[in-house]
C-alpha cells in the first residue's frame, strides 16, 4: 500500500484504487501498526475517485527531513575527490569506515519539493547535483514503518572546499524532494532494490545511473538507532539514507534540467531544476 497527498488531504493507494483517509499524516504515524490501520480502510471502505498524478504533493506534514553521509562506497569516493584540495580525502574515509555514521538536518515542510514541483541549486554553486536516495519514514517510537523517494540536492564545490560549509552545501529552501508516496509495507525493502536515476536536459539523457540497497554500508535501523539518541520527533521524521550514484565530475545541473529517480516498488521522483 502506498500514502499519498493531494489538495491537503491523504489517500491510500491499493491495486490502483485510492481510499480517503480522514486522519492527517502526523496523526497516521502516531498509530501503534499503522500498516493494520490501512488495510482496514482498504477492506471496508469505498474507493476514492481516481487520483491525477500531477496533483500529488510532498508527503510530508510537520515532519523534520534528516539524512545520512557517505554510507556508499562510491560517496566516499566522490566526498574525497572533490575535498582533496581541502586536504578532506582522509576526513571521509574515516567518516566511511567509523562506526557512528553522518547524520544531518536538512529541511523542513516548507523547504520540500513534492513530485512534478521545481528543486533549486544554490545561486553562490558553481558545482551541483541531484542525489538519489531511499528516504525512510520513522514513526515517534523510532520504527521504521514506511519508505519513499528521496531527493538530496547538493552543491559539490562549496563542501568540497571544507567539510563544515555541508550545511550551505546541503540546506537551503527547495535543495530537497520527496515522493512521489509513501510506501507502506510490515517487512523491510529488499537489499535487491534498485535506484535509478536518469537527469535529461532538453529532453536527452545527460547522465544515468543505477545502483541497488545491497551497496549501502549502513542498515537503516542503525542509522535510525543513531538518529533518535537523545532525540524526540513528536510527529515522526524522515530520514534519507545516502546515494550510491553519483554523476561525473565534470557534470553541474543546469536550469531546465529534469531529474527522474525511480525505486523499485515506490514509482518515480520527477523535479525539474528551477
Amino acid at each position: 500500500m502506498k500514502l499519498f497527498r493531494s489538495q491537503g488531504r491523504m489517500l491510500v493507494e491499493e491495486k490502483g484504487e485510492y481510499y480517503p483517509l480522514d486522519e492527517s499524516l502526523d496523526a497516521l504515524i502516531g498509530l501503534d501498526d499503522l500498516y493494520l490501520r490501512l488495510e482496514s480502510i482498504v477492506a471496508s471502505a469505498a474507493p476514492f475517485r481516481s487520483a491525477d498524478p500531477l496533483a500529488f504533493e510532498a508527503p510530508i506534514e510537520h515532519q523534520e527531513v534528516w539524512a545520512a553521509g557517505v554510507t556508499y562506497y562510491r560517496s566516499r569516493s566522490a566526498r574525497i575527490e572533490e575535498s582533496k584540495d581541502a586536504g578532506g580525502g582522509d576526513f571521509y574515509d574515516r567518516v566511511y569506515s567509523a562506526e557512528r555514521p553522518e547524520l544531518f538536518f536538512k529541511a523542513v515542510a516548507h523547504k520540500v519539493a513534492g513530485p512534478n514541483t521545481k528543486v533549486r541549486i544554490r545561486s553562490d554553486a558553481k558545482w551541483s547535483v541531484p542525489e538519489p536516495e531511499l528516504a525512510l519514514l520513522v514513526n515517534t517510537r523510532g520504527r521504521i514503518v514506511g519508505y519513499t523517494i528521496g531527493n538530496d540536492m547538493s552543491s559539490r564545490d562549496i563542501e568540497g572546499e571544507n567539510p563544515l560549509y555541508l550545511p550551505q552545501a546541503k540546506v537551503y529552501d527547495r535543495s530537497c524532494a520527496l515522493g512521489p508516496g509513501i510506501l507502506i509495507q510490515p517487512d523491510p525493502m529488499l537489499p535487491s532494490t534498485r535506484i535509478r536515476m536518469e537527469i535529461l536536459r532538453s529532453g536527452v539523457a545527460e547522465f544515468s545511473g543505477s545502483t541497488t540497497l545491497t551497496e549501502m554500508k549502513r542498515d537503516p535501523p542503525v542509522l535510525v538507532e543513531y538518529l533518535y539518541r537523545d532525540q524526540s520527533f513528536p510527529f515522526g521524521c524522515f530520514l534519507l539514507t545516502g546515494t550510491g550514484i553519483v554523476p561525473p565530475d565534470h557534470f553541474s545541473l543546469r536550469s531546465g534540467d529534469e531529474v527522474h529517480i525511480t525505486i523499485d516498488g515506490i514509482g518515480t521522483l520527477m523535479n525539474e531544476v528551477a
